[in-house]
């Protein structure tokens, strides 16, 4: 089972807790996630607080037509007909629709107040995969670094814009990257997120003239078969509430096997920056 569930015996463990998605326990694969999302696909569970590795095309808040709509999927199949079902699991990391991996469900009212504050205190881990198309020669990008920009959402078109200058309604977008391996075609990129603003990511290497495959909106050459883009919320950490000073940390597979995403965990092993054909 790839998800673990805490509260049975009252206390977490002080360490830093890693829940490996990798390695499924069996003898535990239940029945929770048969008629909503599936077992393998919630990452960690208590009463609090759900973990989940999202997949392309969910939606984790305003749902729209065509679209699942988590935050009640989650209360259909985690909360049944309970007291806790009157609050709607509110996501705290907000993925985008075409974005998968790790994403944080506050379960009540207290857990949103908490993880909301730690979010924007800057104690969480985030920590992206993405498959970028690859750039000219010339372009003399660094393998290592850090992009700092100012972003400003234009909500009629669901779209932001990093700029490199302070300006109005411009919010500070700050991200780090690393270059883990090259393709023929294309870049595996490893990106810490520091702050969180509206598509960051895919702002801020649009900005450098860099296109996440399969991201139409944000420059790319042309849309993923599958549908999603190659952005994947790889991992996750948080400070456990239940014990100061404990902090979570869930890794997610990606949301699909194909030579791409077997290229970038071949890379992610080694982290040598290696040429492949991929």
């Amino acid at each position: 089972m790839r998800y673990k569930e805490e509260g049975m015996n009252g206390r977490a463990e002080k360490k830093e807790e890693l829940i490996d998605p990798y390695k499924a326990d069996a003898s535990r694969n239940g029945a929770i996630g048969e008629s909503g999302i599936e077992t393998a696909r919630i990452l960690y569970l208590n009463k609090a607080w759900v973990v989940i590795n999202k997949i392309p095309g969910e939606a984790v808040q305003g749902a729209q037509q065509g679209m699942r709509d988590l935050p009640r999927i989650l209360r259909e199949q985690l909360q049944g007909t309970s007291k806790s079902r009157r609050f709607l699991p509110t996501a705290v990391n907000r993925l985008d629709v075409p974005v998968s991996g790790c994403c944080l469900f506050a379960r009540t009212p207290q857990a949103l107040s908490f993880f909301n504050a730690q979010f924007a205190q800057g104690t969480c881990e985030k920590q992206y995969w993405g498959i970028i198309e690859k750039p000219s020669p010339g372009m003399g990008l660094p393998e290592t670094g850090e992009l700092v920009h100012w972003i400003k959402t234009d909500i009629k078109r669901n779209k932001s814009i990093a700029y490199d200058e302070q300006g109005p309604e411009r919010k500070q977008g700050v991200l780090r990257y690393r270059i883990i391996g090259y393709g023929d075609h294309y870049l595996f990129m490893a990106i810490s997120l520091i702050t969180g603003r509206h598509h960051q990511i895919r702002a801020q290497l649009a900005r450098l003239g860099l296109h996440i495959k399969g991201d139409l909106k944000y420059g790319a050459r042309r849309s993923e078969k599958r549908g999603g883009i190659r952005l994947h919320a790889y991992a996750l950490g948080f400070p456990n509430p239940s014990e100061t000073g404990a902090m979570l940390r869930c890794t997610a597979p990606p949301p699909f096997k194909d030579q791409l995403w077997n290229c970038f965990l071949r890379f992610s092993d080694k982290d040598t920056g290696e040429q492949a054909s991929c």
